[in-house]
């Protein structure tokens, strides 16, 4: 997915396409997270949290390309691709937000969270983010216009702001269902920074 990021860099500079270097340098970045994470924070990233989080920005920068030959990017062809890459990037959002708000609880004697409140939380966390995210892509895609250039960041409408969130709430209800049966590694390692932390201090 790496090597295949770079390619689409590079189709961004040849086409002279601002949005498509933009997202793809920046999901190349995120690629490398998992890695730093687990290396300066000794945070257990097993393959399964690795590729979620790469398939995640993997596909929004693909989203942006489209065929070869098509001036038409897949979330401009493909009606589906927006809904995958809201939800599958809403549930790593919720899946952060999960594993924080969790270490929080088991390292502190004076935070309880009852397990209804976490699931509520990270509804709530994940649609805080997604109006953020659609607020962000509104404010790019007007600046945009305003000033002539390419926008990175492009909004289709009210009907799809709508859609978005709903996916967003669905990627986040995957976490709450799910989330302490995959991410009970990394909380654990959260709560062992934490400590350390605490130590330190």
């Amino acid at each position: 997915m790496q090597v295949v990021l770079v390619g689409l860099v590079f189709i961004g500079l040849d086409r002279g396409n601002v949005g498509i270097i933009a997202n793809s340098a920046i999901a190349l970045g995120v690629t490398y997270l998992p890695a730093t994470l687990e290396r300066d924070y000794r945070i257990p990233m097993d393959a399964r949290l690795t590729l979620w989080i790469t398939t995640a920005v993997f596909l929004h920068a693909l989203g942006t390309v489209g065929l070869p030959g098509s001036q038409l990017s897949f979330y401009q062809s493909v009606w589906w691709w927006d809904h995958l890459t809201h939800a599958l990037s809403s549930s790593v959002v919720a899946a952060a937000g999960y594993a924080t708000v969790r270490a929080i609880d088991l390292h502190s004697e004076q935070v309880t969270l009852p397990p209804r409140f976490i699931f509520v939380f990270i509804l709530m966390f994940v649609v805080a983010f997604g109006v953020l995210w659609e607020v962000l892509e509104f404010a790019v895609g007007g600046l945009g216009s305003l000033f002539g250039g390419a926008t990175i960041l492009t909004q289709y409408g009210l009907e799809d702001t709508l859609l978005d969130l709903v996916f967003d709430i669905i990627g986040g209800l995957v976490v709450a269902v799910w989330g302490s049966a995959y991410l009970s590694d990394v909380v654990g390692a959260l709560v062992r920074h934490l400590e350390r932390r605490t130590d330190e201090a």
